[in-house]
């Protein structure tokens, strides 16, 4: 692209600065060359970040290549998380960006020019800022509606080629107590149930389900495996009740159900039935929303996971902290692209634009590596995952803001 000012030109004319600080359409056009340039600077950091974690996704996989897992399920793996890796990268994609299209203009002298015709440094890194807001929007957007079904279908082969473990941490898990009833019409406790749900849809179709029944001295009773279920409606239980867990029972009808009975003397018998049927306080939507890990939830369906365990009285860090990094995922970015122009504008000025990429790319790296250790201390520690999130984001502001304003 052909600099737009040069030294010689600004200095043939004693009013050159002048005339150009008066006329709002040579501020449209600077606005617009420099919107530009930063906008493709951002545009090709963050397509390099994201091409080279392909790269490195695709070698890492190659060392998992078997019978089963072949590779062509290795590239469909990859591609169903390239959309993953693009949201990882877009903050750093755009630290990077905005050093690279403001170093460029720095190197010709441009922005030289254009502080010299009365352009202040908040006015350039406004227009730095627009086009940021263009991978904002974008990181929102994967977050939002890509996500949740690309990561689903990248666990789908993920779990066809882990098949044969025998332990998983994944899906729900709860105890649920179990009561008799008595012949003078009470009810006596009879142990509990714990209940493995490992996969459900919002349709209302569960994946397989494990359930341990123990007696009232923690004793195994039965074990029983169902491949699958499907949701067949609701019963009402106590319709007036102010907890929604209280107002209705909803069941599934599961298939091929396994039951494995436990005697005292330790011996078993295994009968296989066709079907039979679980029982659950809450609806559908919400054994979705049990099932599905954090990062493979969109911003909407957190918010809703969140409401859900406030009305159970319990509460999930992992969810609410993965809730507030992508809430304010905007702010990471932008908070970064000041910093990216300070490096510009402040101390970093004189030196080479290699020299500014590598200090860019430190303190990208450094500043995930600070949302993931605040994240663990939050869930270590069980403190506010609001807090946690945006104190990185604004130690990131207040340092940009800082190297600004000692130039000014």
């Amino acid at each position: 692209m052909r600099s737009l000012f040069s030294k010689s030109q600004a200095s043939r004319s004693p009013n050159f600065t002048a005339q150009l600080a008066k006329k709002p359409d040579t501020l449209t056009v600077l606005s617009r060359y420099v919107k530009l340039n930063a906008l493709l600077a951002i545009i090709g950091a963050v397509i390099g970040l994201w091409a080279l974690q392909i790269i490195f996704s695709y070698l890492s996989e190659l060392d998992s290549l078997d019978e089963s897992y072949t590779m062509g399920e290795a590239i469909k793996y990859i591609f169903y998380r390239s959309p993953y890796f693009l949201e990882e990268f877009i903050p750093t994609g755009a630290l990077l960006g905005a050093v690279v299209g403001l170093g460029l203009l720095a190197n010709k002298s441009e922005l030289v020019v254009m502080r010299a015709a009365g352009v202040s440094v908040y006015r350039i890194v406004g227009w730095v800022l627009q086009p940021a807001l263009i991978f904002v929007l974008l990181a929102l957007l994967i977050n939002q509606f890509v996500l949740p079904h690309s990561n689903q279908l990248a666990q789908e082969i993920n779990d066809e080629d882990n098949s044969s473990l025998i332990t998983s941490v994944r899906g729900y898990w709860t105890v649920q107590p179990r009561f008799e009833s008595s012949g003078t019409g009470n009810t006596k406790p009879d142990g509990s149930d714990i209940l493995y749900i490992d996969y459900a849809d919002v349709e209302g179709n569960i994946g397989t389900v494990k359930r341990w029944h123990l007696d009232n001295n923690g004793n195994l009773e039965t074990a029983i495996h169902a491949e699958g279920g499907k949701y067949i409606g609701r019963e009402p239980v106590n319709p007036a009740s102010s907890k929604p867990s209280e107002q209705y029972r909803y069941e599934w009808q599961l298939n091929n159900m396994t039951k494995l009975m436990i005697n005292q003397g330790f011996e078993s018998s295994q009968a296989i039935s066709p079907s039979d049927t679980l029982s659950l306080p809450f609806a559908p939507e919400s054994v979705y929303l049990l099932t599905r890990k954090a990062e493979d939830l969109s911003l909407t369906q957190l918010y809703e996971h969140r409401q859900f365990m406030r009305q159970q009285g319990t509460r999930s860090l992992s969810h609410e902290l993965a809730f507030w990094q992508k809430l304010l995922s905007p702010l990471s970015i932008l908070s970064l692209v000041i910093v990216a122009c300070s490096f510009v504008f402040g101390s970093l000025r004189t030196h080479s634009l290699g020299l500014r990429i590598v200090v860019a790319l430190l303190f990208g790296l450094l500043f995930s590596y600070l949302q993931d250790l605040v994240g663990f201390i939050s869930l270590a520690t069980g403190f506010s995952p609001l807090v946690m999130v945006i104190l990185p984001i604004i130690a990131s502001a207040a340092l940009g803001g800082y190297l600004l304003k000692r130039q000014m």
